[in-house]
């Protein structure tokens, strides 16, 4: 079967486009732009074309998958319509793609790429996730027909994941414009993704989890059956130890009691597969997801990390980790970048931004970096963040050693000292490293 991606630079379907060309079937795909990720599918006998045109849409071609960007004016969908070329959303690609695999499918507003990544390097399985494994070094890996799959519900497509063990890392509201500010209909669809499953694991201390009906699952509670919590430095890279309840003692790669539980949560699942040991072994095999906790340079005095936290929740817990990490390192300064994700999820969540950031020593904000087509949200961030002091920057400049703040085209600030962070979903991870 010929398959042509529309969008395919996205992480989510570069990972389908390369499970479908290792299974066999000719693929291509295209992008507004070239990036590393289509420069890398080229590497793997991908035919990829910069930028979109009507062109790119060969008759021969069997099926058109299209990302959840791609809108109906699209050059491609419309020719690819216009020569009734099959066509079909990524989600609505998934029953093709997934559909008679042993898939171990996670989902949660936050967490669900880190124990994605636990999962397969537990079960060393076939991976799709929508972030880079530091174990692989990729968003995706053949092994077998068992799968360890991040399922999304931001546009419930978990739903057509064929989970044969569903796993709930949390169920906290988020991508609310999806489902129209409906919380009933919100919980619903993880009810359903649950309920689809054989076997189901779910985090059962995550207030929202507590509010689905579910019937039949694994539950873990982090603060009863996680216990021995200690934190540590490997060749400078973070590293935490935990009992897990009668199971003995693990370590993961990582700080902070959400990686405990993140990795407690893949551990109880892939119980279903293997036995204890050879997950406590396969469990060390992991080491980290680009862009989560990802240092990025260090030396004695200085270290920048890239943290794809977009959610408060998620900076919440990225900035304990930095706590712990400052505590092993005593470099005693922590600086925030921050780079505003979408108008809707900032307005949304705004309260809890201003909360977030409260363990730093000085905040920076970037513009806020939005996708095409949403409706612009006037929000004042100097007046809403004042109590930080925080300082505006267009962009920043890295090179090894130092990272400078530039503000009209000049540099207003640099540090070469204490921890700097980068947190944030637009192009700051391109940013944050120096070439």
């Amino acid at each position: 079967m010929k398959v042509h991606f529309i969008g395919i630079g996205g992480i989510g379907l570069s990972a389908l486009a390369r499970f479908l060309n290792f299974d066999g079937h000719e693929v291509s795909g295209s992008d507004m732009k070239s990036s590393p990720i289509t420069r890398a599918l080229e590497e793997e006998g991908i035919k990829v074309f910069c930028p979109q045109d009507a062109t790119n849409i060969k008759d021969d071609v069997d099926l058109v998958i299209y990302s959840a960007a791609v809108t109906d004016e699209n050059p491609e969908l419309i020719e690819a319509r216009l020569k009734q070329i099959r066509t079909l959303s990524r989600k609505e690609a998934l029953p093709i793609i997934l559909g008679d695999k042993k898939n171990y499918c996670v989902a949660g507003a936050h967490g669900k790429s880190t124990t994605t990544a636990m999962l397969a390097s537990i079960l060393n399985s076939t991976a799709l996730i929508g972030a880079i494994s530091k174990d692989f070094g990729s968003n995706f890996r053949y092994v077998n027909d068992l799968v360890a799959f991040e399922a999304d519900e931001s546009d419930a497509s978990f739903l057509l994941s064929s989970p044969y063990c569903a796993i709930v890392t949390n169920a906290e509201p988020e991508h609310m414009e999806y489902y129209h500010y409906d919380y009933d209909k919100f919980y619903e669809s993880y009810e359903k993704f649950l309920s689809l499953a054989k076997k189901r694991v779910v985090n059962g201390e995550d207030k929202d989890v507590q509010k689905l009906k579910i019937e039949d699952a694994t539950y873990l509670y982090p603060s009863k059956d996680i216990k021995n919590l200690c934190y540590t430095l490997k060749d400078n890279q973070p590293c935490t130890k935990f009992d897990l309840k009668d199971l003995g003692t693990f370590e993961v790669w990582g700080f902070g009691f959400h990686m405990a539980t993140n990795a407690s949560l893949a551990i109880l699942a892939a119980l279903n597969e293997l036995d204890v040991e050879t997950i406590r072994k396969n469990l060390l095999n992991y080491k980290g997801i680009k862009k989560r906790f990802d240092i990025v340079q260090s030396n004695e005095k200085f270290v920048v990390i890239d943290d794809y936290a977009h959610h408060p929740t998620e900076i919440e817990a990225t900035m304990k980790s930095i706590e712990l990490y400052d505590n092993l390192t005593n470099l005693n300064k922590r600086i925030v970048l921050w780079q505003p994700h979408k108008y809707s999820r900032t307005s949304d969540n705004l309260e809890g931004f201003k909360k977030c950031f409260r363990r730093c020593d000085e905040l920076v904000i970037l513009p806020l970096w939005t996708i095409p087509g949403e409706k612009k949200i006037d929000i004042d961030f100097e007046k809403e963040f004042a109590s930080y002091n925080p300082i505006f920057a267009d962009k920043i400049i890295a090179t090894n050693g130092k990272i400078e703040l530039i503000k009209d085209e000049k540099i207003i600030k640099s540090y070469d000292e204490g921890i700097f962070l980068g947190v944030g979903a637009g192009d700051i991870t391109y940013q944050l490293r120096y070439k």
